[in-house]
């Protein structure tokens, strides 16, 4: 597809890529399963687009952070388990059983209200380390010693959440692991899951029935002290919309925060803070033209960034030229070390005005 004529940016997401990333975790963990974690709009990838691909592609189960995400995934994957994160907020037990959704439960409040609602399946979340979300280990004691409190609830499977995954040295994941087993002693014969993307590659102990990869699927690294193992995902690329030149001692941008000083060029692309190019990358972000990294000269404001682009053969520059922001050799983990955040940030911050394109298997590398 080219690039639209009205189009000032074009974010790329290659869905061929998510389920490729998909398929290593899958063969890596067999024979346990793969879930997939898409809530967020797969991160803000979208999900309309990506959790059918998935399912085509053998995928099951599917996580979400709220209702309203578990109700409009169901709309595009009229198959597959759909679980919910936040669990079921009072009043809402009727939906969860309309959309068939399956509730991860939090607390026992929450296993009170999904027994009063009538009961069905659902998800036992077990707080190892967290303190977010979770049954406490006394929660957790009184609901095994005291059956009834379950009531009609039929736990598929039993989960928790690991704090410091992606630090493979940290003693916290050997904590969570043996307390995860201890934990899971009174729920035999029920499927138990507590890796995410990172707790992957911390090995075959963390796998146990299911793993929920999410941030791994859409190309983020899961290992960040060594290379990524996943292929790319995304590519976000911006139009020039102005190149001048400058000498100094002229200023650039909002506060006058960058000195020219020397003679040279700067190209203004059509993109800032409003499309989910960081403020914070001011100064300090870089795009890349030809092959060649051009740094962020001056503050991003809110829809225009300019960029220092002197070193840049002049044939490639002129409007409506392209500057990669995020691509092969600048990644979203890459832009988020530019602005002091993490990749999971950088793709759910991707703002609305770019003009999205969804690369299918026939398609990918298009």
């Amino acid at each position: 597809m080219p690039f639209p004529a009205r189009a000032t940016t074009m974010l790329t997401i290659d869905v061929a890529a998510v389920v490729a990333n998909w398929r290593r975790i899958a063969a890596m963990v067999a024979p346990a399963e793969a879930a997939a974690v898409v809530k967020a709009d797969c991160y803000g990838l979208g999900a309309a687009h990506i959790a059918p691909a998935l399912f085509a592609a053998g995928c099951r189960s599917f996580f979400v952070a709220t209702i309203d995400e578990g109700i409009r995934l169901r709309r595009d994957l009229p198959d597959g388990a759909i679980y919910v994160l936040s669990g079921p907020l009072p009043g809402t037990e009727a939906d969860f059983a309309a959309h068939r959704l399956i509730p991860v439960l939090n607390s026992l409040p929450q296993v009170a209200g999904w027994t009063a609602g009538g009961g069905a399946a659902c998800v036992i979340h077990i707080d190892t380390a967290m303190n977010r979300l979770g049954l406490e280990q006394g929660e957790l004691e009184r609901l095994t010693s005291d059956p009834q409190l379950l009531g009609a609830n039929r736990p598929v499977l039993i989960m928790s959440h690991l704090a410091c995954a992606d630090e493979t040295q940290s003693p916290v994941n050997q904590a969570q692991l043996t307390a995860f087993h201890r934990l899971c002693g009174g729920f035999a014969a029920i499927r138990r899951s507590l890796a995410a993307s990172s707790g992957v590659f911390l090995g075959p102990a963390f796998h146990f029935d299911m793993v929920r990869p999410g941030a791994a699927l859409y190309g983020l690294n899961p290992t960040p002290d060594h290379p990524n193992p996943m292929a790319q995902v995304v590519r976000l690329q911006g139009k020039i919309l102005q190149v001048r030149d400058v000498d100094s001692p002229m200023t650039v941008g909002y506060g006058a925060t960058h000195r020219v000083a020397r003679r040279g060029r700067l190209a203004t692309v059509a993109i800032g803070y409003a499309d989910g190019w960081f403020r914070s990358l001011g100064n300090r972000g870089h795009g890349v033209i030809g092959g060649i990294k051009v740094p962020v000269a001056g503050r991003v404001s809110m829809d225009l960034t300019s960029f220092d682009v002197t070193e840049v053969p002049s044939a490639l520059l002129h409007p409506g030229a392209l500057v990669d922001l995020i691509g092969p050799t600048h990644t979203a983990d890459d832009v988020a070390a530019d602005a002091g955040t993490i990749g999971y940030e950088i793709l759910t911050a991707l703002g609305r005005r770019h003009h999205r394109r969804w690369l299918s298997a026939g398609e990918a590398g298009a």
